[in-house]
């Protein structure tokens, strides 16, 4: 499994987060999320081997929020 630490714009309150949960949650190949609202971040564990960089962001982004992974 690998780990990304990606940046998440617009989130504003728990419902926010729940939604980025949701997101990344029903992508396949991802085994692990954790979302942040003080750091503004989602940590998130996949099979590189099943899903992209792209796609991760891109569930994030359909979700109506920004995404880009962090340095």
């Amino acid at each position: 499994m690998e780990r990304l630490l990606i940046n998440v714009s617009g989130m504003s309150c728990q419902g926010c987060v729940k939604s980025v949960t949701a997101a990344l949650t029903a992508v396949a190949g991802v085994e692990q999320v954790e979302v942040s609202l003080p750091s503004g971040q989602a940590m998130v564990g996949y099979d590189s081997s099943l899903v992209s960089l792209a796609e991760l962001t891109d569930a994030i982004e359909v979700a109506g929020f920004e995404a880009r992974p962090a340095p």
